[in-house]
Order: structure tokens, then C-alpha cells, then sequence
């Protein structure tokens, strides 16, 4: 999806939500649900959010009619999640849609009965405490929860198929208010490909500059940005400062190459957000998210973008091209 074609979807999306608060409720109980987000819904999140009022119409709820949606981001702030997760409680809201490692923690600090559905691709689900087991969570937090290991691996082989050095230095670009599982994983896989790796630290966007500074001094060969929601707004920023310093790099995020950058591999989002909508939808049919087992996403995505590879001085590996879900010309 372009930019044009974010914006578009972004005027359908507010079009939609100034007529359904218009129309009147049908008859029986309105449910309310909270959504708690780290960063503001810039036009990355659009069709994502879509797909997860989507996933709630499929389980029986649309918005405006038998449920309502309480709104609450940080842009940006860490010292607001605590107060805008106080209030959805204070709302009374019957679960909380938590986007993010970030809100994720601060919707569980606030609340140990109330339900939380998440979306965390940044952390393990076990490790950190929110769920005794993927199968039965046996506690308020179920969602969607991503496999890091794996992932980490593939990103690592993807950049060495197209990086033409071979003694490769690969920047890994980490928010560290995520969670330490995505660098665990990362240096695990490095460490069996025998590349070096060096992390650098992102906790804000004016970190970027440094950072970027400090990379560009380092001579590294590639760039892999490891997920957060910082990383996903940010999509722009570093695939221009990639594709400027004819650094080959990847993101977790599709979003990432449709910016400019050489290429994504992860999960299809919408699937995944549309799970989630699913999820609060049985949790306001009954369900308990104890009993709710966490998912994982099942369909994954290789997005190429020739246009950056050109820019580069790349030329794409045909067993690559084939592999391929989408290529950007």
C-alpha cells in the first residue's frame, strides 16, 4: 500500500467512524472495550486496525452499533501509558486491546482481572510472565505472540543472500523498551552464522540521528531493524538513511519496503489483527482469557523492493525473486 493509498484508507476510516457515532445503538447492551497503544494511529496503523474491527465484526460486534471503543494513546510517551491505562479501568471498559510490548505491560500493571487481548511480536509470552502456558494462559492476558527465534534466523540468511561482502557487519537497530528476547535471538543466530553483529539502542526518535552516526562510523554492511512500534512509525526514516549509505536492509514490517527500504519478512499483520478482534470478541461472548490460548500467526510474508535494490547496486538473487510474495518495481 502507498502513502496515497494509506491516506485514502485513513479518510474511509474516519468517514466511517464520524457516521457510526452518529447512528444511535440497536437494541440490548452496548459493549465497551479499550484499546491501549504506545504510539498515536498514524497512517501505518490504519489498515491494521481495519482488520481487527474486522475480526470484532466476525465474532458479532460493529462498532457504533452493539459496541462501543474507547481510544487511549501515548504518542509516543512512556510516562503516559500508566494514567491512560488507569483510565480505560475507571471506564469500566470489559477488555483491554493492548498494541505493543509497551502497553501490554502497563495494561497488565494496572489490572490482574480484567481481560487483555494483545498484539506483542516482540515478546516471549512464558518468559515474561503473562501467561503459564501458550495452550492454557491461566491468567487475564491471551493474543497474539510471535515466535522469535525463527524469525531472527531467517532475517540473518536473507541479508546474507544479498549482501555481496563476505565478511558481513550487520547493524541490529533495537528498542530497548520492548523486551530483550528479540536480541537474545538475534545474537543467538549471528553467533551460528559466524556475522558479526553489533545492537544499537533506540528508545526515541531522537535517537535516530545518533545512532545512525554511530552505524554509519562502524562501517557495518547491513541493517536489520528488530520489531517494536517505534520501529513501524519509523519505517521512512531508516530506509532513506539505509538506501542514502547503499546499506542492504530488512524489517519485520511491509510497511518498511513500500518506504523505500530493500525488504521485509514477517508476519501478514492484518491476519494477526484480525485474530486479536476475534479473540475480544469471544472474551464479550463468554469466554475467559485464561482458557483463551495464545496464537501465533500463521502466514508470513518476503516483500522485495527492486527499485531500492537498483538504488543499491544489488542484483536480486533469481531463488530469491521466486520466493517472493510481493515485489515492488
Amino acid at each position: 500500500m502507498t502513502c496515497r493509498d494509506h491516506a485514502l484508507v485513513l479518510r474511509v476510516v474516519q468517514h466511517y467512524d464520524s457516521q457510526t457515532r452518529k447512528k444511535q445503538p440497536q437494541s440490548g447492551t452496548v459493549r465497551r472495550i479499550g484499546v491501549l497503544m504506545y504510539q498515536s494511529r498514524t497512517d501505518e496503523f490504519v489498515p491494521l486496525f481495519a482488520a481487527f474491527l474486522q475480526g470484532l465484526r466476525e465474532a458479532g460486534y460493529v462498532e457504533g452499533q452493539n459496541i462501543a471503543i474507547e481510544w487511549q494513546d501515548a504518542r509516543g510517551s512512556h510516562a503516559r501509558l500508566p494514567a491512560l491505562a488507569a483510565e480505560l479501568v475507571r471506564l469500566k471498559v470489559e477488555a483491554i486491546f493492548a498494541v505493543g510490548p509497551q502497553a501490554l505491560r502497563e495494561a497488565k500493571n494496572t489490572t490482574r482481572t480484567l481481560p487483555i487481548v494483545a498484539i506483542d511480536l516482540e515478546s516471549d509470552a512464558v518468559e515474561a510472565g503473562y501467561v503459564a502456558s501458550l495452550a492454557r494462559p491461566g491468567g487475564n492476558v491471551t493474543g497474539v505472540f510471535l515466535d522469535l527465534p525463527e524469525l531472527m534466523g531467517k532475517w540473518l540468511e536473507l541479508v546474507k543472500e544479498v549482501t555481496p561482502v563476505s565478511n558481513i557487519s550487520v547493524a541490529a537497530l533495537w528498542d530497548p523498551t520492548t523486551a530483550t528476547p528479540q536480541v537474545k535471538a538475534i545474537e543467538a543466530a549471528a553467533k551460528s552464522m559466524a556475522l558479526r553483529l553489533r545492537v544499537f539502542q533506540i528508545r526515541e526518535p531522537k535517537d535516530f540521528d545518533k545512532t545512525f552516526g554511530t552505524a554509519k562510523s562502524a562501517r557495518v554492511n547491513a541493517i536489520v531493524v528488530l520489531s517494536s512500534p517505534l520501529m513501524l512509525v519509523s519505517s521512512r526514516r531508516i530506509a532513506d538513511f539505509a538506501r542514502t549509505n547503499r546499506l542492504p536492509a530488512i524489517s519485520m514490517f511491509r510497511a518498511f519496503p513500500l518506504a523505500g527500504g530493500l525488504m521485509s519478512y514477517g508476519p501478514v499483520f492484518p491476519d494477526a489483527w484480525q485474530r486479536v478482534g476475534i479473540q475480544v470478541g469471544r472474551i464479550l461472548g463468554g469466554m475467559k482469557p485464561a482458557e483463551l490460548a495464545v496464537e501465533r500467526p500463521s502466514r508470513f510474508e518476503l516483500v522485495l523492493n527492486l527499485k531500492t535494490a537498483k538504488a543499491l547496486g544489488l542484483t536480486m538473487p533469481p531463488s530469491l525473486l521466486s520466493r517472493a510474495d510481493e515485489v515492488i518495481q
